[in-house]
């Protein structure tokens, strides 16, 4: 009893049980200059409130819909812990939440993430929020907004999690939901930059059987440099093509790759059939499937396999809509049609 009570005479706080607010108020003060960067008009006040502001363009609308989208990284955070390079992960965030709201028509407007950690380590936060910065300047979000945890005991240290929101609008009469998509459609690939930020679990799996280590060569790179490739965002090239040019539908090429996707955007009583020749894969997919032995079928359900968003477009609309993606930087590719049936996507 008599240790308790001297245990009981050493003051607590909450910097004693691992949360620190000064730091965290300090890493605030750091985001402020990155948000500054990602402004753009309907911004209100600044980063640090209760709650980000952002006045709705609605004059540009006669019937606005919000797109709503979150969404995380996955285990590929796992190798950014490994090689200690955390500049590019925010890009991975942003761009799995803003290229999910591009695939309604929507216009991104503005961005908020969640970092949750043990302990935070301001540089590491530091250097993540910048690749979150960065990614929504690319995609013309702004950054108004999120939330720092730590959480002692809770993960490993060193070690975070992330989570991104963002919300973008469309006039009603141009949501792209799929319903317009008609037999006769044409199917347009557009190439990835790799696994973007799914099928990493799969990818562990195939490097800690094969007990090979991130830093062997794989092509003029590193194995860990190619898997740390952030994912291509999309957003530019779409808004821009969408001033010119009817799409009937946008399948961004997540977890569940080409097949799993693309079904979700097929009207009833319709199929796809795409040619497997069609497109270049970069090197990564073919190094994996070899090293893991994995099954095409597995392949085409877990990866995108070098295409991170796939277009659905008219016939007539096809050379205009390869011209303007490729001026806007995009590789593209035609990869298949749509057709009448029950099998939804069949890729041969």
């Amino acid at each position: 009893m008599e240790q308790i009570r001297r245990n009981l005479d050493k003051p607590l706080t909450y910097k004693t049980s691992g949360v620190d607010i000064e730091a965290g108020d300090q890493l605030v003060e750091r985001i402020k200059q990155l948000s500054e960067k990602t402004q753009r008009p309907g911004c209100l006040g600044d980063i640090g409130g209760f709650g980000g502001l952002f006045e709705l363009p609605i004059d540009r609308y006669q019937q606005p819909v919000l797109v709503s989208g979150a969404d995380g990284v996955g285990t590929k955070l796992k190798f950014a812990f490994e090689l200690d390079r955390h500049d590019t992960i925010g890009i991975d965030l942003v761009a799995m939440c803003t290229n999910d709201v591009v695939t309604c028509g929507a216009e991104p407007l503005f961005f908020l993430d969640y970092l949750a950690t043990d302990k935070l380590d301001t540089l590491q936060a530091e250097s993540v929020i910048k690749g979150i910065s960065k990614g929504c300047k690319e995609a013309g979000a702004a950054l108004i907004g999120g939330e720092t945890a730590e959480m002692p005991g809770f993960y490993t240290k060193g070690e975070y999690d992330l989570a991104g929101f963002c919300v973008g609008i469309v006039e009603k009469r141009r949501l792209i939901d799929g319903n317009d998509i008609e037999q006769g459609d044409i199917i347009l690939g557009l190439g990835s930059s790799g696994p973007h930020s799914n099928g990493y679990s799969l990818i562990r799996h195939v490097i800690e059987r094969n007990k090979i280590s991130l830093t062997e060569p794989l092509g003029p790179q590193t194995l860990g440099d190619v898997l740390l490739a952030p994912t291509r965002i999309y957003v530019a090239a779409i808004m821009s093509l969408l001033t010119t040019t009817e799409v009937s539908g946008i399948a961004h090429i997540t977890g569940g790759g080409l097949t799993g996707n693309i079904h979700r955007i097929l009207p009833p009583g319709l199929e796809v059939q795409i040619d497997r020749s069609s497109w270049d894969q970069p090197e990564i997919f073919e190094w994996l499937q070899q090293m893991g032995n994995i099954s095409n079928i597995e392949m085409l359900q877990t990866f995108n396999c070098g295409l991170g968003l796939v277009l659905i477009t008219k016939k007539h609309d096809v050379a205009i809509a390869r011209q303007h993606l490729e001026t806007a930087g995009e590789e593209v590719f035609i990869i298949g049609e749509v057709i009448s049936g029950t099998r939804g996507v069949v890729i041969g």
